[in-house]
């Protein structure tokens, strides 16, 4: 018997930033997967002495600056998002899940970028970074089916030990929902795919690379089209046990600058592949380190450079820039996890590379 393929996932969201609620709501995790795009995440345990758990909700609602308690003052987007307030004993973190959506997240904990970061298994080989973030404060992060959860100790002292337990103890609020996202193409979940909102010029991973413009310029191919439309470019629609979800165009008019491949697996492990005519787009070969803490690498590929870097060795992040003899330059990102360190994304990056060589070349971009 055939299953059924999983159904993608829907939400709700409102008809108008003016709709956006003046103080996000409280609401339980359960409630709020309904205006989420992004599986929702709920503690199964709390860390002793915490007895308080308060959740509110940021809707999703068409691009506009609003007076909105909550909303992202660097952005005219509103994107949903769901935060957590725990406390008890004199202690408080706060807990903020979101879809990641507007670049890659870099070193695949964005909250973190720049400290030094820590990386524990907490299951289902999903990994949780412990670092310092933005505002000094002692934090973590995650990328759990997808979802960006973040954490942050607002008040007294957490430990490791701790911190690793409360992640690895998070549980979907919602199990269907928790199916039914990552079987969700990333170009229908992501706001900024659907969205004219401004481009947020952000860091990506290892090297430096970021798109900058007043106006969101990327291009999506619509999801029954993706495997074609990569056939045509001469890209690999699948490698190792990822899939080619999503593809779209980066641009200014009718000049395509950059064409970027999201490849993911059922559980939410995302490979990023963006490629560019030499010289023509926002890829600067070879490639400069960004600031974050990493180990870089210059190694071989086929007698060609590869430029390689990465936050952990047995764990990930990685980011990985190379060139195609027809020439077009190359850059794999991954997310982290315990069957993507460095040797894994390595095979995953010769077997892209194969892919490539093999599909001649990339029709937009040749």
């Amino acid at each position: 018997m055939v299953s059924s393929p999983v159904p993608h996932w829907r939400w709700h969201t409102l008809d108008s930033a003016a709709d956006l609620d003046p103080v996000p709501p409280v609401i339980t995790e359960e409630l709020a997967q309904d205006w989420c795009n992004f599986v929702v995440w709920r503690p199964s345990e709390l860390p002793g002495g915490c007895d308080t758990s308060t959740g509110t909700i940021r809707r999703e609602a068409p691009p506009g600056r609003v007076e909105a308690e909550g909303r992202s003052p660097w952005t005219d987007a509103n994107p949903s998002g769901y935060r957590t307030e725990i406390s008890g004993g004199g202690r408080r973190l706060r807990l903020k899940q979101f879809l990641y959506d507007w670049a890659f997240p870099a070193a695949d904990h964005p909250c973190l970028w720049g400290s030094e970061t820590r990386a524990y298994e907490i299951g289902e080989g999903r990994v949780v970074w412990l670092g310092t973030d933005y505002m000094g404060h002692r934090a973590a992060g995650a990328r759990m089916l997808r979802t960006t959860v973040e954490l942050s100790v607002l008040e007294g002292e957490f430990t490791d030990d701790e911190l690793v337990a409360f992640f690895a103890a998070l549980r979907p609020a919602v199990p269907q929902a928790a199916a039914r996202v990552p079987a969700t193409p990333f170009a229908e979940l992501s706001y900024w795919a659907r969205q004219p909102a401004e481009m947020v010029s952000v860091p990506t991973g290892v090297f430096s690379f970021h798109r900058r413009g007043t106006e969101h310029e990327g291009d999506w191919v619509a999801s029954g089209e993706v495997t074609a439309f990569l056939a045509a470019q001469g890209v690999p629609v699948s490698a190792g046990g990822y899939h080619a979800d999503s593809a779209a165009t980066f641009g200014d008019g009718a000049a395509v600058r950059e064409l970027d491949v999201v490849y993911t697996t059922a559980s939410g492990g995302e490979l990023r592949l963006t490629a560019q005519r030499t010289g023509g787009g926002r890829l600067e070969f070879p490639p400069q380190r960004d600031k974050h803490p990493a180990t870089d690498e210059l190694l071989e590929l086929d007698g060609r450079p590869l430029y390689l870097g990465y936050t952990d060795a047995e764990f990930g992040a990685c980011d990985a820039w190379w060139q195609h003899p027809d020439g077009y330059e190359l850059r794999l990102l991954g997310s982290a996890g315990t069957g993507l360190g460095r040797e894994a994304f390595l095979g995953l990056v010769t077997e892209i590379d194969a892919g490539l060589r093999l599909g001649g070349r990339a029709g937009t971009l040749g």
